[in-house]
């Protein structure tokens, strides 16, 4: 049976990873619930010069259509949807990550805020034990930042920041990106052939 996974853009710097991410899940075969800020528009548009329609209807048909070819499914909800299936926890997904995570976002959700549907679902998924990983994109941490994600590891959460490794000697940004989205499959256990694995024979 597919994985479902919510995946969720927020306003952090670092939205290539997302959008590889999305991409690595509808090739694998998942049923994707997507999620994003309206700060995440704006990000998206600056690092991309990607539109993100302020209606998700509009941003369902714009990447199904895109991703056309790939066997995965997608679907794409609003920051106030709260009949979504990912705002309860009788019809939670089998895992979630918001990728990027801006401070703001790991914040609210480490208080359990849940003021948006995106803290909304990280806060169900955290209550259901469901596997949930936060791409953090800030350098340096503060004492606060730092305070909220050990109290979100403390909760189950996986702090993952986007730092890659140069041990594969990559040659091109995207395979910085690659070597990032590929730990976060692993920790959905989402298989992919992104990277050669350390200690593993070339092919």
């Amino acid at each position: 049976m597919p994985k479902t996974v919510c995946l969720a853009f927020t306003g952090a710097s670092g939205m290539p990873y997302g959008i590889r991410l999305l991409e690595c899940l509808l090739e694998a075969g998942c049923h994707v619930q997507l999620l994003y800020s309206q700060v995440a528009q704006i990000v998206a548009k600056q690092e991309m010069d990607l539109d993100l329609p302020g209606r998700a209807k509009e941003v369902a048909a714009h990447f199904r259509e895109q991703y056309a070819s790939l066997p995965g499914t997608l679907d794409v909800y609003g920051r106030e949807e709260w009949f979504a299936p990912v705002a309860s926890g009788s019809n939670p997904p089998d895992a979630m990550v918001v990728c990027p995570c801006t401070m703001g976002t790991l914040a609210a959700i480490a208080q359990g805020l849940a003021s948006n549907l995106i803290e909304r679902a990280a806060d169900v998924a955290l209550k259901e034990r469901r596997t949930l990983v936060l791409v953090p994109r800030e350098t340096p941490f503060s004492a606060i930042h730092l305070e909220n994600m050990l109290r979100l590891a403390q909760a189950g959460a996986v702090i993952l920041p986007p730092n890659p490794g140069f041990y594969h000697q990559p040659q091109s940004v995207a395979a910085l990106v690659d070597f990032v989205v590929a730990r976060i499959l692993d920790h959905l256990g989402v298989p992919h052939a992104l990277m050669q694995r350390w200690g593993a024979p070339a092919a």
